[in-house]
């Protein structure tokens, strides 16, 4: 059975970002050590922990010298949607997501770089996380901001999901069964 984390804007290699999001980090090289530590220390590093990393995973465009480096540390699979920043994937294939979809046990989740104000199956209960606000966008239904800025610097696992999403109304368009 595999597990699943989400997170979003990482920002790695991205001087600014501590500014703009104060972040508590002196120095881009702080900032980077320290959101992979979090990183595996909430993801073990076992085929069945799977990451959603729904974009602006790094500033950086340096696949082979960088990017690469940054995944290789991270424990688990991983799965990269596009985001803002993510120039970086166009060296890596043509083709990336931007929507990444699962059902979960029993939840079917969907998961974007950006809010979705309704999104697949929105209307039966579906989940909708996302990135990009960095912690400035409220809770729309049964979606929510999974960046690092919203989450001590780690990704959430879907266990911490369901006990958020269990407290959160339902979608405005949910169908009720009758």
């Amino acid at each position: 059975m595999n597990n699943y984390f989400f997170t979003s804007d990482e920002h790695l290699g991205h001087a600014n970002v501590i500014r703009f999001n104060n972040r508590p980090f002196s120095s881009v090289e702080e900032m980077d050590e320290e959101l992979i530590r979090r990183f595996n220390e909430k993801v073990s590093n076992t085929f069945n922990n799977i990451t959603i990393h729904c974009g602006d995973f790094s500033f950086n465009r340096d696949y082979n010298n960088t990017m690469k480096k940054y995944i290789e540390r991270l424990n688990g699979q991983h799965v990269f949607l596009r985001g803002s920043h993510d120039y970086w994937m166009r060296k890596v294939s043509r083709k990336f997501n931007e929507i990444w979809e699962k059902n979960i046990n029993g939840v079917y989740v969907v998961s974007c770089h950006y809010s979705l104000r309704t999104w697949p199956r929105s209307h039966y209960g579906s989940w909708h996380v996302f990135g990009h606000s960095h912690g400035n966008l409220q809770p729309f239904g049964k979606s929510m901001d999974v960046g690092v800025d919203t989450n001590n610097y780690q990704p959430y696992s879907f266990e911490e999901l369901k006990a958020i999403m269990d407290t959160l109304e339902d979608n405005f368009n949910l169908i009720r069964k009758r």
